[in-house]
């Protein structure tokens, strides 16, 4: 019943549980009350503290004397609730004395808001006593809001395994077809892999699920195991493709990859698009900080935008005719095609070559004046510098000798075939890794920029403290600011994660309609960016353990905390299974290449 010995508010109160009765955190509740007029209001909420103590004691010794029976004590039992919901709304309190009971069915589903959602619910996970979390997907697909960014420690939170849940629940409960009416077809989804080779499986069984899933359901004392109370298939991700780079110094175009090659297609960028598609920007990561430099790159990104316009022919390298060996002893002998009218140039170094003649060294040392403009040479000294420096790291992934026919098997394909995308990136150096992403990040967006929502484009990505800092700024932080505020219009929706928010833009975790928190730091708590969350929460975020999330939507006003299935997918090598349900370790290595 509803306490009389503490406040009873329209938006919190405290119940008495009665003897025999049992209440948890996070347990949704219903209680009804009657106004004078005799109509009745009716009051939802979640359960965010329970509390037990003695009555009838003066002193806190007097426990030993209660438990020897000694000296007569009652035990109170109470909990307190956070009103989600009133219905209708009128914002009286409930009256002392009313009776409260867990929400279930309907009245869950108007406790959580799941009767605004109707056709648009899919599930999030499970609550503490086993039912579903409705999630309204029209605040997540962009509808009515969008994005969805998660937080949490490294390795505990379990960040990425929660948005692959979302993702399969996503293309797996139907929601899609009922919202959009044309089922998954209108949805993909892009994956950046940044750790490990984890995300190379995601399309092979698991072969943990069984045992795990059936712990999880004994633990925690379920009717089913979770998949089954979710309404999900417990099945791994159809319709994949997986993209890393190439190895270095290897002849041939192969992933570089350790575990899997099987499936696995290497990627990799012409040198002519390199050009015509201005991606020297992303090369500078963090080139925003220096005006002088900006100006250079902008300049010499136009030159070479413009070079590869001039270019005839369907090859991948670039010919330019105003380099000579004759001028310029350090031109290497094997670029002298001077019968072909021009030197072919078809690495990344030999480019870098021809930018260090054109700023630097032509017309004794001044550099051509249409590409050096007004620069002073120490800016342009630090540009071709750190070109040098990341030649290494991108020269695998620039080419210019590659036929049109290789161009095209080996150009990363995302909005196109496969409904899920993962792009191998953890091999890479950090630039090499903040090229990547910048580059396919903008292509997304202009091609919706182009063509509109036709479907639904969902981009996982770790890391954003990386990729987007509060502090600095990049071309990659640009462009995740255009998906964060124009993305949601435009049909591309990011999935971000990140340890600190503090530490991302804000109008990045801002325009997020989904929050979702696991295992935080107990300072990072505090910070601004988790006042969605209340006091009591926060607290609790340090000791969440993994597979458990604090999710918070716009049509719930209290964050509610969720527990998600073990992953159906594998997500490690030794995790594996054939079609007859074997580990790789009992197929062998033969089967895994």
């Amino acid at each position: 019943m509803v306490l009389g010995t503490e406040d009873v508010t329209p938006t919190i109160f405290w119940f008495a549980v009665s003897r025999g009765a049992s209440v948890q955190l996070d347990d949704l509740v219903v209680v009804e009350t009657l106004k004078p007029d005799g109509k009745k209001v009716t009051f939802y909420g979640l359960v965010d503290n329970v509390r037990k103590r003695h009555e009838g004691v003066a002193f806190e010794s007097d426990v030993e004397d209660v438990v020897a029976g000694v000296l007569p004590a009652a035990i109170s039992y109470a909990a307190r609730v956070l009103v989600t919901r009133v219905d209708p709304e009128n914002f009286i309190p409930p009256q002392p004395g009313d009776r409260v009971r867990h929400a279930r069915g309907a009245e869950l589903a108007m406790a959580l808001s799941a009767d605004k959602m109707k056709e648009a619910v899919f599930p999030a996970g499970l609550l503490a006593d086993g039912q579903p979390l409705p999630l309204n997907f029209r605040f997540v697909n962009g509808e009515s809001g969008g994005h969805i960014n998660i937080s949490g420690i490294s390795g505990v939170a379990t960040k990425t395994s929660y948005a692959l849940f979302l993702l399969h629940s996503i293309f797996t409960s139907g929601v899609m077809d009922r919202v959009t009416g044309g089922g998954t077809a209108n949805g993909r989804a892009i994956i950046f892999n940044v750790k490990g080779e984890d995300l190379l499986f995601l399309d092979k069984p698991n072969s943990k699920v069984v045992a795990k899933e059936d712990e999880a359901r004994a633990a925690k004392g379920y009717s089913a195991d979770r998949y089954t109370l979710l309404g999900l298939p417990r099945s791994p991700f159809k319709d994949t493709q997986f993209l890393a780079p190439p190895r270095a110094g290897s002849g041939a175009i192969v992933p570089h990859t350790d575990q899997r090659s099987e499936g696995v297609t290497p990627f990799v960028f012409s040198l002519r698009e390199f050009c015509a598609r201005r991606m020297l920007e992303y090369v500078f990561s963090d080139s925003a900080g220096s005006l002088n430099l900006s100006y250079v790159i902008g300049n010499v990104e136009e030159k070479l935008f413009r070079l590869a316009q001039a270019q005839e022919g369907e090859g991948t390298h670039l010919l330019v005719k105003d380099w000579k060996p004759d001028e310029q002893a350090e031109v290497p002998e094997e670029l002298d095609f001077s019968d072909i009218g021009g030197i072919k140039i078809q690495t990344l170094d030999h480019l870098i070559s021809y930018l260090e003649y054109k700023l630097l060294d032509e017309n004794d040392g001044q550099g051509d004046k249409k590409w050096v403009l007004n620069q002073a040479q120490g800016t342009l000294r630090a540009f071709t510098r750190r070109l040098r420096g990341v030649q290494k790291h991108l020269s695998p992934l620039i080419r210019g000798d590659l036929s049109k026919d290789q161009a095209a098997k080996y150009r990363p394909e995302l909005l196109r075939g496969a409904q899920l995308s993962v792009v191998d990136i953890h091999n890479l150096s950090g630039p090499a890794q903040m090229f990547v992403v910048g580059v396919l990040l903008r292509e997304v967006f202009e091609h919706k920029e182009k063509y509109g929502r036709q479907d639904t484009v969902f981009v996982v990505l770790d890391e954003l403290n990386k990729y987007a800092p509060r502090e600095e700024g990049s071309p990659i932080k640009d462009v995740l600011l255009e998906i964060a505020e124009r993305g949601r219009s435009l049909g591309i929706i990011l999935i971000g994660a990140q340890q600190t928010a503090s530490e991302v833009e804000r109008r990045i975790v801002s325009n997020a309609a989904i929050r979702v928190v696991g295992r935080l730091d107990l300072a990072e708590a505090e910070r601004p960016e988790y006042r969605f969350l209340p006091q009591s929460f926060r607290s609790r975020a340090g000791i969440l353990q993994p597979g458990t999330m604090l999710v918070s939507q716009p049509d719930v006003p209290n964050p509610v905390l969720v527990n998600y299935p073990f992953p159906a997918w594998a997500t490690r090598r030794d995790e594996v299974d054939d079609l007859d349900g074997k580990k790789v370790e009992e197929v062998g290595e033969d089967w895994l290449r």
